[in-house]
Order: C-alpha cells, then sequence, then structure tokens
C-alpha cells in the first residue's frame, strides 16, 4: 500500500481516537444516515420503470403470460388481482410479440371479419350464414368492449331464417354482455349507446329488441322495454331529474341549506302498440261514382174476378175495374271519404303521477309558500289532470345535525393538519439529520485537515532537527570526559555553533516528547522507516 494512503488512514485513525464519547455517537448517527440515504437512493435509482404488458386478462390467460414470463427471465409484478401484468418498460414490446405469437390472450381475442378470410369455397350456405353471423358477433364485441369502463363485452345474436310468408316473419334478437371495471357502473346513456349499436348494426332490429345484463346479473335492458331499463330505474333517474333542478332553483332563490325537496313518481312499466284509424268527408269533393235505376209499370187487373181479402180470407170485389200503374227508382252514390290510419308504439316509462314536497326554513326564508309553490309546479311540469300534487311547508330546520356536521369537518380538518405538521416535522428531522451528518463530516474533514497540516508541521521540524542531531552527532556514543584542566573561567558560548543548535534542537524534541509522546514515538518509527526504506 503506499506511504501516502497509510499514513492518510493512520492520521484518520488517530483524530477518531481523539474524540469523545458523544463526537464518537454523533459521528456513527451521521455515517449511518448517510449510509442509508446513499443505499435508498441507488436502489431507487437501479429499480426499473414497470409499464403495464396486458390489463383486464383472465385468470388462465394470466397465468399463461406469467409463465412466459418466467421462462424468459424477465421480471414482472401482478397488479389488480391479477388481472394486470406489470413489466420493465423495455420489455413491453418484445413480450407482447411473444405473447401475441403464442395467442395470448385468448379470451380478449375477437376473430371479427377475418373469419370471412378462411371460408373455402366449398363452404355450405349453412357455414357461410354461421360464420357471419359470428363475425358480426366478435366485431360487436370489440367495439363495445373499447367503450369507458368496459372490461370485456360478448354478444349474442339471434336471426331467424328468412321466409316468403310475412304472418310467420320473426324480427331478431340480441343479447350483450358486458363485464365492467373494478368500481365502475355504466350509466343509463351508456346502456342506450351499446343498444342502439347492436340495433343498427342488424338489419330489422328494433332498440327493444336488444337486452343487455352486466357480470353482476343485473339487467340494463330488457328484450321489449327497451334501453332504458326497468321501471325502478326509469323512476329513480326521473326523480333525480325533477329533484336537482327544483333544488337548484330553491337554492338560488332561498339560500343553500333553507330548503329541502323530495320527490315520488309512478312510472308505467307496461308496453303496446295502438292502431287508430280516421274517416273525414272532404268539402266540395266530386263522387267517385253514381248510378240511378228507375222502374215504371202500367197496364190492366185480372178483370171483375179480382178484389181484396175481406174477413175470413174471402175475396171481396172493390168495385174496381182492375187498372193500375207501377214506378220506382235507385240511385246509388260513391262520394271520396279521407282515411287516416295511426299506428303508436308506446315504451314503457310513462310518468302516471308525481308529487313533489318541499320543506323551508322558516327561519331563514323571506317569501311565501304560495309564491314557491307556483314555482315548483311550473319547474316539476306538474300536470293536475293526472293526479299530479305540490306540497310546500314552512318548519324551522334543525340545527344539531349541521352542528355535528361542522364539528366532525372540523376534527377532519384538525387531524389532516395534524398528520401534515408531523409529516412537515418529520421531514425536517431527516433533513435536519442528514444536514448535521453533513456538517459533522465537514467538521470532522476540516479537523483532520488542519490536524495533519499540524503534524505535517511537526514532522518537517522534528526531521530538521533529527537530520542536524545526524549531522552534528554521526554516531551516537558516550562522550568522553573532559581532560584536567587548570580552573580557568568557560568562555561565552557562541549561539551560532553548531552544537548550540543541535542542543536547541534536542530540547525541542524533548520538550515535543513530553507534550506528546504517542505522536513523537509514531513520528519517529514512521521517520525510522522511511530511513530503513531509503
Amino acid at each position: 500500500m503506499p506511504q501516502q494512503v497509510t499514513s492518510f488512514f493512520r492520521r484518520l485513525g488517530d483524530t477518531i481516537r481523539g474524540f469523545s464519547i458523544a463526537q464518537r455517537v454523533i459521528a456513527i448517527i451521521g455515517v449511518a444516515v448517510v449510509a442509508l440515504g446513499v443505499t435508498g437512493l441507488a436502489m431507487w435509482a437501479s429499480q426499473p420503470s414497470y409499464t403495464p404488458l396486458f390489463s383486464g386478462l383472465q385468470a388462465s390467460d394470466a397465468s399463461a403470460i406469467v409463465d412466459q414470463l418466467r421462462t424468459d427471465g424477465v421480471p414482472y409484478e401482478l397488479t389488480d388481482g391479477g388481472a394486470t401484468i406489470l413489466v420493465p418498460q423495455q420489455k413491453v414490446y418484445d413480450e407482447r410479440l411473444k405473447a401475441a405469437s403464442a395467442g395470448l390472450p385468448t379470451s380478449t381475442t375477437t376473430d371479427g371479419y377475418s373469419l370471412l378470410d378462411k371460408m373455402g369455397v366449398t363452404s355450405s350456405e349453412f357455414q357461410q350464414s354461421v360464420t357471419y353471423k359470428r363475425a358480426m358477433e366478435g366485431e360487436l364485441a370489440s367495439t363495445i368492449g373499447a367503450m369507458k369502463g368496459v372490461k370485456t363485452a360478448s354478444v349474442r345474436l339471434a336471426i331467424p331464417e328468412e321466409t316468403v310468408f310475412s304472418e310467420e316473419k320473426k324480427d331478431p334478437t340480441a343479447s350483450v354482455f358486458v363485464e365492467t371495471q373494478n368500481g365502475v357502473s355504466l350509466s343509463n346513456d351508456q346502456v342506450q349507446a351499446i343498444v342502439h349499436l347492436t340495433s343498427a348494426a342488424v338489419t330489422g332490429m328494433k332498440p327493444t329488441d336488444v337486452a343487455v345484463v352486466d357480470a353482476d346479473g343485473t339487467v340494463l335492458s330488457a328484450v321489449g322495454s327497451g334501453a332504458t331499463g326497468g321501471a325502478d330505474k326509469q323512476a329513480s333517474d326521473y326523480e333525480s331529474r325533477v329533484k336537482n333542478a327544483v333544488q337548484q332553483m330553491l337554492d338560488k332563490v332561498v339560500g343553500p341549506g333553507n330548503a329541502t325537496v323530495a320527490v315520488a313518481a309512478d312510472v308505467s312499466s307496461e308496453s303496446a302498440q295502438r292502431t287508430e284509424e280516421s274517416f273525414t268527408t272532404p268539402e266540395n269533393a266530386p263522387s267517385l261514382s253514381e248510378s240511378t235505376q228507375s222502374e215504371t209499370y202500367t197496364g190492366t187487373g185480372g178483370g171483375g174476378a179480382a178484389g181484396v181479402l175481406g174477413p175470413d180470407n174471402i175475396a171481396v170485389p172493390n168495385g174496381t175495374n182492375g187498372n193500375g200503374s207501377f214506378s220506382s227508382s235507385s240511385t246509388t252514390k260513391d262520394n271520396a271519404v279521407d282515411k287516416v290510419t295511426e299506428q303508436r308504439t308506446i315504451p314503457a316509462g310513462a310518468v302516471t303521477r308525481q308529487t313533489v314536497s318541499v320543506a323551508l326554513n322558516s327561519d331563514a326564508v323571506g317569501v311565501s309558500a304560495n309564491e314557491i309553490r307556483n314555482l315548483v309546479t311550473n319547474a316539476a311540469g306538474i300536470d293536475t289532470a293526472r293526479g299530479d300534487a305540490v306540497t310546500v311547508a314552512m318548519v324551522p330546520f334543525s340545527t344539531a345535525g349541521a352542528k355535528e356536521a361542522a364539528k366532525a369537518l372540523q376534527e377532519a380538518r384538525d387531524a389532516a393538519a395534524a398528520d401534515q405538521l408531523t409529516g412537515i416535522i418529520r421531514t425536517s428531522v431527516i433533513a435536519a439529520a442528514v444536514l448535521a451528518a453533513a456538517i459533522i463530516a465537514f467538521v470532522l474533514y476540516r479537523r483532520s485537515r488542519r490536524r495533519a497540516a499540524e503534524q505535517a508541521a511537526l514532522e518537517a521540524e522534528a526531521a530538521q532537527t533529527l537530520q542536524l542531531d545526524a549531522a552534528a552527532f554521526p554516531m551516537a556514543l558516550e562522550q568522553p570526559a573532559p581532560p584536567t584542566v587548570p580552573m580557568q573561567l568557560d568562555p561565552v558560548p557562541d549561539p551560532t555553533a553548531p552544537e548550540v543548535e543541535a542542543d536547541r534542537r534536542r530540547a525541542e524534541i524533548e520538550a515535543l516528547a513530553e507534550r506528546d509522546p504517542q505522536r513523537t514515538a509514531e513520528f519517529l518509527r514512521s521517520l525510522m522507516d522511511d530511513r530503513a526504506g531509503v
């Protein structure tokens, strides 16, 4: 190991050994925090970015795709209850192509019109009709499955055979199964879109011939009831629409929270067809056809024997000569008549009766009940002829619920503020710990640099002293006893003499050894190692 590296670690160890217990604890905590931060940052930076490979998978398809990923050694994650598979972003397209080549996922693939490409010239008429129906079902399922919130869709068409007898002709019907994503329910508009999309794709199919069912078994649209669902759903939608309209109007009139509205509607669940014929006579219209027949007869009767029957069926002569005449006429006229034939289909969902109840806060409302009643009558479309009714009452509202709600809201806000403050404190503590660790590391670094500089200065000074000693005293031998001379005055030593300078250096080294013997010993040891290496 190079001498510089060895000296650095030796000085670092000396610096650490010079710390107090508190300084050592703080240094250990700082180093641990920095190490954890660096480790977490490295793990976060090295973690790959995952992207959905497939979503909305069935269990069989998910198992097959996972087996393929394991075979390829690609890491993956499962979410959404195993219906979504996540893989690293750089592996998405490769794995999709491999899955497609293996025919995965099978449950989400619909052949559609591609089935028609597989038919040969020897296909029978029955095979052609069945294949065409399957192709239409696949295309409709793909289109419905692309709607927002729809996970999978399946369409089944019932198309009757064509016949020349109009009385035996039946309308085609369709059944649509829809599975939505977790937590998603189809709105009434989406159900209508599915119904009209399916009915428009098949010739002769009416919207009332389409049934839509979701994964929970709920009938969203029944055959014969139209696309708006059952009577309960229709009534609920109608009540919500009227309630929202009236509530918004009252909030602007009396202020929010001073009025509450309740709407009850009776909706007919029966559907029917009605045919009406009306005839009218046009004015000043000529006759289409007219014929007149007349007959006239003149002649003599049966002579004197002729007469009339009297009582007891005995002929009585009438005293006439029997001569007479006969005439008759008849006229037949065909006039032009206007005929109107009207056929109506009455769907289910007609409102037969509705009632609206309005409660106003008497402590905060400054309008009369009659004014509110007139406004509600017009806003809700009340028809008194069918039995609709509007009730308006001025009552004092209870404030207990509002106070409890305000209290609960305030508690929720306080809890959120406390959580936010806790998060800020936690973040501040972590930031302070990291900052303290950085400051400690910087201080230790500066202190080690300063001590290293001091150590280098002492080493340089000691080296210079030893060099002078080595020059003045080549060999460390015991000095001989001075010769015996007559007693005389010693001359004043010369301060510039080498002996005096060596004594001064030796005194400085001795003082350094008394002040820090361990460091002096290490310095001398390193110097001896350097000389030995030389």
